[in-house]
């Protein structure tokens, strides 16, 4: 539901009625994600996706069903052979998809939170007692909540501390709790979505490869940051797209700003007085993906420079150089599509090679950890 969050905001402060329909589970090859969600309004109006677009006529009449009865259903969706006019995915997968009318709760403050970037998370229970079944908390970075879920208090408590953990790794999904709020008894099964400023991606060199960089992080949703020690080239003339443009020496300016495991550093310098020292400072923060740009003969110098100063080969196994997935790229745009390929493949787990004649998943299980273990879904 967060994922529509902007516009569903603005629905509430029109005083729209409206009905949700999030996805809280999948299984086998699903085109969307738990949180995934489409919202439909009491005149008709859609917005958002929870499929590829094989079950969203479906689910668009749950949504109207839901605004005209006002009751919480689940339903799973799935591929069948036997029956040629079942509604379900021809990729295959199973999804089930929760069908809310919204109206007050916790929905409004989240729906705001979430549009303004603000952090915060909501746990709704998507498998229980059907008396429980859609109630939700608001969840907020220091563990205040808002909101009962109903039942016992505890699982109010345990519920917030499930949603604050996934909060802090900017993370969606669900978890399973006792309806006591342990982790014993009868389990509810609780859909977290957590809304979290975009990702931070931060360009250093302010070359024309580095313009191109930015459109594809904006597509990717990150909020990007271009550095580079010379006025001359860091101007908001060269990088119209940028939303930060800082003038300083790139590890200065990496020492003093704030990173997180969701942020990707591209180094796209290629100067060894700029190269070495940020490389070495960015080696060892935990953010999710370093790459820098450069020939296999840059590289190698590159590498030697570093030992010389004191990275150690486990920190060198982290850089991405050269940088970017091999598609035979030459143009700026060319070279910027071939990192954002590989950001995303490092992100969500994938090999970067092609589908084709492959027998991996479409989907994988979940983003790359900063140390490169396989994460839960985002």
């Amino acid at each position: 539901m967060l994922d529509i969050a902007e516009e569903l905001h603005r629905w509430v402060e029109q005083g729209r009625t409206f009905a949700v329909a999030t996805v809280v589970a999948v299984g086998g090859s699903a085109p969307r994600q738990p949180g995934a969600a489409l919202a439909v309004d009491s005149e008709g109006t859609a917005i958002g996706s929870v499929s590829g677009g094989c079950v969203e006529g479906a689910v668009y009449e749950l949504c109207q069903q839901a605004l005209e009865d006002g009751k919480t259903v689940i339903e799973r969706f799935g591929y069948s052979d036997e029956d040629a006019f079942a509604v379900g995915l021809t990729c295959g997968g199973i999804i089930d998809i929760l069908v809310t009318p919204v109206r007050g709760g916790v929905f409004p403050a989240a729906l705001a939170a979430a549009a303004t970037g603000e952090a915060a998370a909501v746990a709704r229970i998507v498998s229980g007692p059907d008396d429980l079944m859609g109630k939700a908390i608001l969840v907020r970075p220091d563990g205040s909540y808002e909101g009962k879920l109903g039942g016992h208090p505890e699982l109010d408590r345990t519920a917030a501390s499930e949603a604050r953990a996934m909060l802090d790794t900017g993370r969606t999904g669900t978890v399973e709790i006792g309806e006591d709020g342990s982790r014993c008894g009868q389990p509810l099964t609780l859909l977290v979505e957590s809304s979290v400023p975009a990702p931070r991606m931060i360009v250093f060199g302010a070359i024309d490869f580095a313009a191109a960089l930015v459109r594809v992080g904006k597509f990717l949703g990150y909020h990007v940051t271009v550095c580079d020690a010379r006025p001359v080239f860091a101007t908001p003339a060269r990088f119209p797209d940028a939303d930060e443009i800082v003038v300083d020496w790139p590890h200065r300016y990496l020492e003093s700003t704030e990173v997180d495991g969701r942020t990707v550093l591209c180094v796209l310098t290629h100067d060894a007085k700029f190269d070495v020292p940020l490389i070495k400072a960015a080696l060892k923060l935990p953010v999710a993906y370093i790459g820098a740009m450069g020939s296999r003969r840059t590289h190698e110098d590159r590498n030697k420079r570093l030992r010389d100063v004191g990275v150690t080969e486990l920190e060198l196994a982290r850089l991405r150089s050269p940088i970017g997935l091999d598609l035979g790229a030459r143009t700026p745009e060319e070279t910027a599509l071939s990192i954002g390929a590989e950001i995303v493949a490092n992100r969500r787990g994938g090999s970067g090679a092609s589908l084709t004649g492959a027998h991996t998943p479409i989907h994988h299980d979940g983003p790359r950890e900063p140390d490169g273990r396989i994460g839960s879904v985002a």
